[in-house]
């Protein structure tokens, strides 16, 4: 069935099984259409979104449920929902039948991609259930429309839409009210919240921003990084300094949680050779260099320059730690040439993932673990793959829900020879 209603044509469609990216798969005619705003077995009235000619699949938004899953519930962010906001694609979803959701798309993917049959399960972080999967976002970007109203931009689209929520984030996010000031339209706002409490920061066009004046604040030394607390499991309180501008986990659970599980895939360390990629700010490196011991050595590589800049900061009283600045293939396939013996080695690449060159360094070292610190389930089969081609055929992954109400999702995995 197909009518026209105002922007976009409306098919009903039968709605299929979950796919990577945050909606399911349906056809209509023949032809494959990824809806978003659904759930697997509803039958939905849809309105298109990109129904190309040419196009070798067609996007749409489910924007009449006519028979619903009973995993569906009432959206918790409406303004997320059909024409809205990006980043609460699932906030339709029950959080049980979230986290069944991304246990599905993570194990197609490592089938799929990797040839693995397995079943990994995706964990809650402590504490979501009780906030019914809101609250955990310790960092937000937003951007000022035409008339100065803080909001983000719809999906797929550079129009900005004014917000008058923003349930994913952190109290102490929402205490600095963004939400309820005017600002220079197309002005960038960004806000960093520690999960401890300590003072916040706002960005504005990369200047810090004075919220009690409501002005920059553009003096060269004007604050421009926060202090995280990570209490790991073994009872060690590790203090960072992150620049606000940086990379940081922005779930608040999120940098305990890795760290434990990090410390877990490695093993026992102690006095023993771990390579640290893509590193950042230092967040495992920290807790690397402790669980090494001085007797023990840590190489940490990190692209960015001012995420080195951190660590170092981080990192100034161990001296068992070896810091290198630089793009992290160029830079690993340096230290390859008459390396000493690696035991593990860590990765926490970006979305796109290691990819061959840096999984082919890696095996030139070879080390007898790899944990992989994932935050996209594709490009983590894909070098899930590679490794396996090199002979780490032992694989455990497990999935954690680092992102309640959207499709993404962290993952560890632990691969062994």
């Amino acid at each position: 069935m197909v009518s026209e209603e105002g922007a976009g044509v409306l098919v009903e469609l039968e709605v299929g099984p979950v796919a990577h990216g945050g909606h399911c798969v349906a056809r209509h005619e023949g032809r494959v259409v990824f809806v978003r705003h659904t759930l697997p077995g509803e039958r939905v009235r849809a309105r298109l979104t990109d129904d190309g000619p040419d196009a070798r699949f067609w996007r749409a938004d489910a924007v009449e449920v006519l028979e619903a899953s009973p995993d569906r519930v009432p959206s918790v962010w409406p303004e997320a929902g059909p024409g809205g906001v990006g980043g609460g694609e699932l906030a339709h979803v029950a959080l049980p039948a979230q986290r069944a959701w991304k246990e599905a798309v993570l194990a197609e993917q490592l089938r799929h991609l990797a040839r693995l049959d397995v079943t990994p399960t995706v964990h809650a972080a402590p504490g979501d259930d009780a906030r019914g999967g809101l609250a955990w976002r310790t960092r937000i970007d937003l951007v000022a429309d035409a008339d100065g109203r803080a909001g983000m931009r719809g999906f797929r689209s550079h129009d900005v839409v004014a917000l008058d929520a923003m349930p994913l984030a952190t109290e102490h996010v929402a205490a600095l009210d963004l939400l309820g000031r005017r600002w220079r339209p197309g002005a960038r706002i960004e806000a960093v919240a520690p999960a401890d409490g300590s003072p916040p920061l706002v960005l504005v066009d990369d200047v810090p921003f004075d919220l009690q004046r409501g002005r920059p604040d553009p003096r060269p030394n004007a604050r421009a990084a926060v202090r995280e607390v990570v209490t790991a499991a073994d009872g060690v309180s590790r203090t960072y300094r992150v620049a606000a501008a940086g990379f940081w986990q922005v779930h608040r659970e999120a940098p305990t949680l890795l760290v434990d599980a990090v410390l877990r895939g490695a093993g026992d360390v102690a006095g023993g050779t771990v390579l640290d990629l893509y590193a950042g700010a230092g967040l495992f490196t920290l807790p690397l260099a402790d669980a090494v011991g001085e007797a023990g050595h840590v190489v940490s590589v990190e692209g960015d320059e001012r995420a080195v800049r951190d660590a170092r900061r981080n990192l100034h009283d161990r001296p068992q730690v070896d810091l290198h600045a630089g793009d992290v293939a160029r830079t690993l396939a340096g230290l390859v040439e008459g390396a000493p013996p690696v035991d593990v080695v860590v990765l926490d690449p970006p979305r796109t993932g290691a990819g061959r060159k840096v999984v082919d360094a890696v095996a030139a070292l070879r080390p007898e673990r790899v944990v992989y610190v994932a935050c996209d389930p594709a490009a983590l089969a894909r070098d899930v793959a590679l490794l396996g081609a090199h002979g780490w055929t032992g694989v455990e992954v497990v999935g954690h829900d680092l992102f309640p109400m959207t499709h993404h999702l962290e993952a560890v995995a632990v691969l062994t020879r």
